[in-house]
């Protein structure tokens, strides 16, 4: 909204309280200008009256104006212009048919109506009608044009909440459907305490992604708390083929990033480092404060970019492409993201934000 006004409050934010006052410091200027105009030409105190009458005239055909040019500022552009200029026409016909009668009855009483009066105010009421009209719907389409604005802003920031909505919910249903069948499996085997274990562990892990609110934030601890209740699901699974290490920083567990970020990263690295070894491989999850910028790094000691591993693009259904798409969503330019082999073998995933410890408002863009 445009932030004219004379309080704090936006003029425009009630459109028919700024029309009232807009109308009314504008006719009133009218009345001023004529009557400082009618004194330094010397006129009596009696021009008064005549000013008064055509203020008050223009004041009253503004308004009717104002109501026809509602009704027409929406339609089509012709239809606008035409109804527009033919309200004009007849609004200054009226306005100085009205003026020269009161400057014929007070200026020359007794006199027959000329139409030279007539002639001669009609320009100057044309002028002042155009005026008004101008300023009318210049002020109401900068309005319209305002209010689409924000419409727009409005829609697009709808759109880019329902993909991030949309990326923070692609969950891999492979993940779901190979614990679902390990703890089948565990139930078949009639090893129950294993399997209640499992799935009480895999329903806190889901209800933490169900509950928790997709657009937001948490902190580096709730995050890493999440990462440990998910492996601890994977590590009933692959046992001791995962190894799991996290090396956080204390400084920085209350910095902030959008939730459930870093768990594809991990999912990735079980996938094509822990499953296609015998012997598995170790996962390890730092993050550290550089300077003011918060550094995530997770890494694995798998086979890293090899026949084993078809590269970082086709990894999982999230992917790191999942990733990149919603830290571009969250923080725009301002981030790194950088997937690489790591020097003597693995695969490792560089994160790098602002380091912020009060979940920020997202703006429209």
């Amino acid at each position: 909204m445009a932030t004219l006004g004379f309080t704090a409050k936006p003029f425009f934010d009630d459109k028919n309280r700024a029309f009232w006052n807009l109308q009314t410091a504008g006719w009133a200027a009218y009345f001023l200008l004529r009557t400082l105009s009618g004194f330094a030409n010397g006129l009596t105190l009696a021009f008064l009256v005549p000013v008064a009458v055509s203020t008050a005239t223009g004041y009253s055909l503004t308004l009717v104006l104002g109501a026809l040019y509602r009704e027409l500022i929406r339609k089509k552009p012709l239809v606008t212009w035409l109804g527009s200029i033919g309200g004009m026409f007849v609004a200054a016909g009226i306005y100085s048919l009205i003026d020269a009668w009161i400057f014929n009855t007070i200026q020359r009483p007794g006199e027959w109506f000329q139409v030279s009066l007539f002639l001669g105010t009609i320009f100057l009421d044309f002028v002042v009608i155009g005026a008004w009209s101008a300023l009318y719907y210049a002020i109401n389409y900068f309005l319209l044009v305002d209010e689409q604005a924000d419409q727009l802003r409005a829609l697009e920031s709808q759109a880019s909440s329902a993909q991030l909505a949309m990326l923070r919910y692609q969950l891999n249903p492979h993940f779901l459907f190979n614990t679902l069948n390990s703890i089948s499996t565990l139930v078949l085997l009639k090893q129950t305490e294993r399997a209640n274990a499992m799935l009480s562990r895999l329903s806190s892990f889901l209800r933490y992604t169900l509950v928790n609110e997709p657009l937001g934030q948490v902190t580096i601890e709730q995050e890493i708390e999440t990462l440990k209740l998910y492996l601890d699901i994977e590590k009933m699974r692959f046992e001791e083929r995962l190894r799991p290490i996290f090396e956080v920083d204390p400084i920085v567990l209350k910095a902030r990033l959008p939730s459930l970020l870093l768990q594809p990263l991990v999912e990735n690295a079980i996938k094509y480092a822990v499953t296609p070894q015998e012997e598995g491989a170790d996962i390890i999850i730092s993050a550290r404060l550089a300077v003011d910028r918060l550094r995530i790094l997770v890494a694995d000691t798998g086979p890293g970019l090899n026949e084993k591993r078809p590269g970082p693009i086709q990894s999982t259904g999230v992917g790191l492409a999942n990733i990149r798409d919603r830290l571009a969503q969250a923080y725009g330019q301002d981030h790194e993201f950088d997937a690489r082999a790591r020097a003597g073998g693995g695969f490792e995933v560089l994160i790098e934000i602002p380091y912020q410890t009060e979940e920020q408002p997202r703006e429209a863009a």
